[in-house]
């Protein structure tokens, strides 16, 4: 028992790692994971104290679980036997696929995360970029919300900061949970996003039919369950950023989710509208381009990103520049999908097509878009530009809110705006600079609708320049 053995180094090595690699799964690891629990318990019940909506269970529970519960659903357990058969594989391997779209879909929520940096985040990157104003919003329809109902913010998607903005403007709501596209599953964006509770869903699939139905079935199952939990979510109907500055026709994927697993007599389900205008949409020139292109890939090259953020921040420090301008967010009349259902079609049509009229009825009339109307149908002064924006006012419907700055406050801020990005020379006459009115026509078109106007197409713009 006591006799000395001698072995080589490396056996004595491997022995020391499997013991502590042991010693660790079985001793340390669950110490760690329960501690960091406990932390995070800790968290929730202080943020819940503030919160007007607490964080709901379904969004706590472990994402192993949530994963389980997905693909055990019985139907995506018949979607799997779908594809199972359609392909000719065994049916292991097709439950291997669903596991794999849930472990892609599920997030994993952090209340530590989200709202101990990420709200941090969104506060300062809103505030350094856009002087930040709420529009349109009646408290009191919103205090008259059930506080039981699962609310699904529905929003128009003018830039990749929607997220930013509406995160911080509701944070004191709840927490938010996502859809977001394919352009944010680069490392390490993807692993914060689902920290955040962002779930990330492929608008575009190369995959066969078969593997698309798979897909979409246990993408519409965690998306019916987290509203059967009463998880907080955010969803831009028109799929993708816009193109030319006008709302797009809604794709009513998630909202045909959402409404064909809705039960009348089970927890209500509130569709708040979001509104959201800039005076400076930061990818607008690449919107613009993919527009007239007719290629909506328009990832800006790693180069100009770091030139456009390193000369905004020297402008900043030389005090060229405060912000971009103002970013405008208004929130519309709530649409209860029960009492919908009850008074009108509640199939998904009728719904998407009533909350797009409500978005569009609150879009925010900001400088930068009054102006540029007014440009592009010849003003060139700033008294005729002022002008033509008290002119707009007095066209407003009964509906929309006017502005609270006059038409002589927005002519200055929009023409400085303008001015500074050179999209305008200003002097005697105000003149637009070569190339520039696609830029102009994507700013207008944001508030096209208030006014019984169609958009213009940036291409058709660019032809009309030419000749």
């Amino acid at each position: 028992m006591t006799t000395p053995i001698a072995i080589p180094l490396w056996l004595l090595i491997l022995v020391l790692l499997f013991a502590a690699v042991t010693f660790a799964s079985h001793f340390l690891f669950p110490s760690v994971r329960w501690f960091f629990r406990r932390r995070a318990e800790r968290v929730v019940a202080r943020v819940n104290l503030r919160l007007q909506k607490p964080i709901e269970p379904f969004k706590l529970a472990r994402r192993y679980d949530t994963i389980q519960r997905l693909v055990y659903d019985p139907e995506v357990i018949i979607a799997i036997n779908e594809y199972a058969k359609a392909t000719g594989v065994r049916e292991d391997v097709a439950f291997e696929k669903a596991r794999h779209y849930a472990l892609e879909i599920v997030p994993s929520f952090s209340a530590t995360a989200y709202f101990s940096f990420g709200m941090r985040v969104a506060k300062w990157l809103s505030r350094f970029l856009y002087r930040l104003r709420v529009g349109q919003f009646d408290r009191a329809e919103y205090d008259a919300i059930d506080p039981d109902a699962t609310i699904i913010f529905v929003m128009n998607h003018r830039s990749n900061m929607d997220y930013v903005l509406v995160t911080y403007l509701v944070s004191r709501a709840g927490a938010l949970s996502y859809a977001v596209g394919e352009w944010a599953r680069v490392w390490p964006l993807s692993a914060m996003i689902k920290m955040m509770g962002g779930y990330f869903i492929r608008r575009r699939s190369r995959s066969k039919p078969a593997a698309r139905g798979l897909y979409r079935r246990v993408l519409a199952r965690y998306v019916q369950m987290a509203t059967t939990g009463g998880v907080t979510q955010a969803v831009f109907p028109e799929g993708g950023l816009s193109l030319n500055g006008a709302m797009s026709n809604p794709r009513l994927g998630i909202l045909s989710y959402i409404i064909d697993d809705f039960d009348p007599n089970g927890r209500d389900v509130v569709f708040v509208p979001v509104a959201l205008n800039y005076d400076r949409v930061l990818e607008d020139r690449f919107l613009i381009k993919a527009d007239q292109s007719g290629v909506r890939r328009f990832r800006p090259p790693l180069r100009t990103v770091i030139g456009g953020v390193s000369g905004y921040l020297w402008a900043r420090l030389r005090g060229k520049i405060t912000t971009f301008g103002t970013a405008n967010v208004s929130f519309g009349q709530p649409l209860s999908l029960r009492d919908f259902a009850q008074s009108h079609n509640g199939t998904t049509r009728a719904v998407g097509k009533e909350l797009m009229s409500r978005i569009a009825s609150v879009i925010p009339l900001l400088p930068v878009p009054m102006v540029s109307r007014a440009v592009l149908a010849g003003a060139n002064t700033e008294v005729a530009i002022a002008a033509h924006i008290q002119k707009d006012l007095k066209l407003l419907p009964a509906t929309v809110v006017a502005p609270r700055r006059t038409p002589e406050q927005m002519t200055t801020a929009g023409l400085a705006n303008l001015r500074r990005r050179c999209i305008v020379t200003t002097g005697d006459v105000i003149v637009i600079t070569d190339g520039e009115r696609p830029v102009l026509a994507y700013y207008a078109n944001s508030i096209a609708h208030h006014f019984g106007a169609s958009a213009a197409r940036s291409s058709d713009l660019s032809a009309s320049a030419k000749q």
